[in-house]
Protein backbone atom coordinates (compact mmCIF):
# COMPACT_ATOMS: atom_id res chain seq x y z
CA UNK A 1 0.00 0.00 0.00
CA UNK A 2 1.18 3.51 -0.73
CA UNK A 3 -0.03 4.85 2.59
CA UNK A 4 2.03 4.66 5.72
CA UNK A 5 0.73 5.92 9.00
CA UNK A 6 2.84 8.53 10.67
CA UNK A 7 1.37 8.51 14.12
CA UNK A 8 1.67 11.57 16.33
CA UNK A 9 4.10 13.26 13.96
CA UNK A 10 4.72 16.76 15.21
CA UNK A 11 6.98 19.37 13.75
CA UNK A 12 7.94 21.74 16.54
CA UNK A 13 8.64 25.19 15.19
CA UNK A 14 9.15 28.09 17.59
CA UNK A 15 7.73 25.89 20.37
CA UNK A 16 4.48 25.53 18.40
CA UNK A 17 3.39 21.99 17.66
CA UNK A 18 2.35 20.93 14.17
CA UNK A 19 0.97 17.48 13.39
CA UNK A 20 0.95 15.61 10.11
CA UNK A 21 -1.62 13.53 8.28
CA UNK A 22 -0.92 9.99 7.12
CA UNK A 23 1.95 10.09 4.67
CA UNK A 24 3.04 8.14 1.66
CA UNK A 25 5.97 5.99 0.67
CA UNK A 26 7.35 7.25 -2.65
CA UNK A 27 6.90 5.33 -5.89
CA UNK A 28 10.71 5.03 -6.02
CA UNK A 29 10.91 3.30 -2.62
CA UNK A 30 7.89 1.07 -3.29
CA UNK A 31 9.46 -0.16 -6.53
CA UNK A 32 12.88 -0.71 -4.94
CA UNK A 33 11.38 -2.72 -2.05
CA UNK A 34 9.20 -4.86 -4.32
CA UNK A 35 12.17 -5.53 -6.64
CA UNK A 36 14.44 -6.43 -3.70
CA UNK A 37 11.95 -8.56 -1.75
CA UNK A 38 10.19 -10.39 -4.56
CA UNK A 39 12.32 -10.07 -7.70
CA UNK A 40 15.80 -10.68 -6.26
CA UNK A 41 17.15 -7.27 -7.25
CA UNK A 42 19.80 -5.52 -5.17
CA UNK A 43 18.71 -2.42 -3.26
CA UNK A 44 21.29 -0.73 -1.07
CA UNK A 45 19.53 0.86 1.88
CA UNK A 46 20.69 4.40 2.66
CA UNK A 47 22.98 4.66 5.68
CA UNK A 48 21.79 8.23 6.20
CA UNK A 49 18.42 9.81 5.45
CA UNK A 50 17.82 13.53 4.93
CA UNK A 51 14.81 15.50 6.15
CA UNK A 52 13.41 18.36 4.08
CA UNK A 53 10.68 20.98 4.49
CA UNK A 54 8.39 22.01 1.62
CA UNK A 55 6.09 24.99 1.00
CA UNK A 56 3.88 23.18 -1.52
CA UNK A 57 2.47 19.67 -1.50
CA UNK A 58 4.11 16.97 -3.57
CA UNK A 59 3.06 13.47 -4.60
CA UNK A 60 4.37 9.91 -4.52
CA UNK A 61 6.67 10.88 -7.39
CA UNK A 62 8.27 13.93 -5.78
CA UNK A 63 8.46 16.25 -2.81
CA UNK A 64 6.62 19.55 -3.05
CA UNK A 65 8.47 22.87 -3.36
CA UNK A 66 11.42 22.48 -1.01
CA UNK A 67 12.51 25.49 1.04
CA UNK A 68 15.61 27.27 -0.30
CA UNK A 69 17.89 30.04 0.94
CA UNK A 70 18.13 31.69 4.32
CA UNK A 71 20.50 29.04 5.76
CA UNK A 72 18.05 26.22 4.97
CA UNK A 73 19.53 22.77 4.58
CA UNK A 74 18.23 19.24 4.82
CA UNK A 75 18.98 17.52 8.11
CA UNK A 76 20.99 14.28 8.01
CA UNK A 77 20.08 11.42 10.35
CA UNK A 78 22.20 8.27 10.38
CA UNK A 79 20.21 5.05 10.07
CA UNK A 80 20.84 3.24 13.37
CA UNK A 81 19.16 1.75 16.42
CA UNK A 82 20.60 4.64 18.45
CA UNK A 83 18.75 7.22 16.31
CA UNK A 84 15.47 5.34 15.78
CA UNK A 85 13.44 3.57 18.45
CA UNK A 86 12.59 -0.10 17.93
CA UNK A 87 9.11 0.39 19.36
CA UNK A 88 6.63 3.22 19.66
CA UNK A 89 8.39 4.60 22.72
CA UNK A 90 11.31 6.96 22.21
CA UNK A 91 14.55 5.86 23.76
CA UNK A 92 14.37 2.18 22.77
CA UNK A 93 17.57 0.97 21.10
CA UNK A 94 16.46 -2.56 20.27
CA UNK A 95 15.33 -3.84 16.88
CA UNK A 96 11.62 -3.68 16.06
CA UNK A 97 9.45 -6.49 17.39
CA UNK A 98 5.76 -7.22 17.75
CA UNK A 99 3.09 -6.14 15.29
CA UNK A 100 3.21 -2.33 15.26
CA UNK A 101 5.73 -1.77 12.44
CA UNK A 102 6.50 1.55 14.14
CA UNK A 103 9.61 3.59 14.88
CA UNK A 104 10.27 7.10 16.19
CA UNK A 105 13.28 9.37 16.49
CA UNK A 106 15.54 8.98 19.56
CA UNK A 107 17.18 12.38 19.05
CA UNK A 108 15.84 15.78 18.03
CA UNK A 109 15.99 16.50 14.29
CA UNK A 110 16.79 20.22 14.15
CA UNK A 111 17.00 22.38 11.03
CA UNK A 112 19.27 25.45 10.81
CA UNK A 113 17.97 28.74 12.22
CA UNK A 114 16.37 30.67 9.34
CA UNK A 115 18.23 33.80 8.22
CA UNK A 116 15.51 34.70 5.69
CA UNK A 117 11.81 33.95 5.38
CA UNK A 118 11.31 30.29 4.42
CA UNK A 119 7.59 30.68 3.73
CA UNK A 120 4.72 28.53 4.92
CA UNK A 121 5.76 24.90 5.37
CA UNK A 122 3.00 22.45 4.42
CA UNK A 123 4.85 19.11 4.28
CA UNK A 124 8.10 17.38 5.01
CA UNK A 125 9.97 14.83 2.93
CA UNK A 126 12.64 12.19 3.55
CA UNK A 127 15.39 11.69 0.94
CA UNK A 128 18.45 9.49 0.46
CA UNK A 129 20.76 12.46 -0.30
CA UNK A 130 21.65 15.89 1.10
CA UNK A 131 20.53 17.50 -2.18
CA UNK A 132 18.53 16.10 -5.09
CA UNK A 133 18.49 12.33 -4.46
CA UNK A 134 15.51 10.01 -4.29
CA UNK A 135 12.35 10.75 -2.33
CA UNK A 136 11.61 7.99 0.20
CA UNK A 137 8.63 9.34 2.19
CA UNK A 138 6.55 12.53 2.36
CA UNK A 139 3.70 13.72 4.51
CA UNK A 140 1.47 16.78 4.71
CA UNK A 141 1.34 18.72 7.95
CA UNK A 142 -2.07 18.90 9.61
CA UNK A 143 -1.47 22.60 10.22
CA UNK A 144 0.92 24.57 8.05
CA UNK A 145 3.54 26.74 9.75
CA UNK A 146 5.06 30.01 8.53
CA UNK A 147 8.81 30.22 9.18
CA UNK A 148 10.38 33.67 9.10
CA UNK A 149 13.84 35.18 9.41
CA UNK A 150 14.98 35.04 13.03
CA UNK A 151 12.48 32.38 14.14
CA UNK A 152 13.77 29.57 16.34
CA UNK A 153 15.28 26.63 14.49
CA UNK A 154 12.50 24.24 13.40
CA UNK A 155 12.86 20.87 15.11
CA UNK A 156 11.27 17.44 15.48
CA UNK A 157 11.39 16.73 19.23
CA UNK A 158 12.47 13.30 20.49
CA UNK A 159 9.72 10.82 19.67
CA UNK A 160 7.81 13.32 17.48
CA UNK A 161 8.77 11.83 14.10
CA UNK A 162 6.99 8.49 14.26
CA UNK A 163 6.74 6.24 11.22
CA UNK A 164 4.48 3.22 10.91
CA UNK A 165 4.43 0.99 7.86
CA UNK A 166 0.76 0.25 7.18
CA UNK A 167 0.00 -3.17 8.63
Amino acid sequence: MKKINQVFLMLLIMAASITANAGAMSDYLENKLIDALLRGQIFTMPTTTYYALATAAGSDTGCGTEVTGGSYARVAVTSSLANWAGTQSAGSTTASTGTSGTTSNNAAVTFPTPTANWGTVVEFCVFDAASAGNLLFRTALTTSKTINNGDAAPSFAIGAATFQIDN
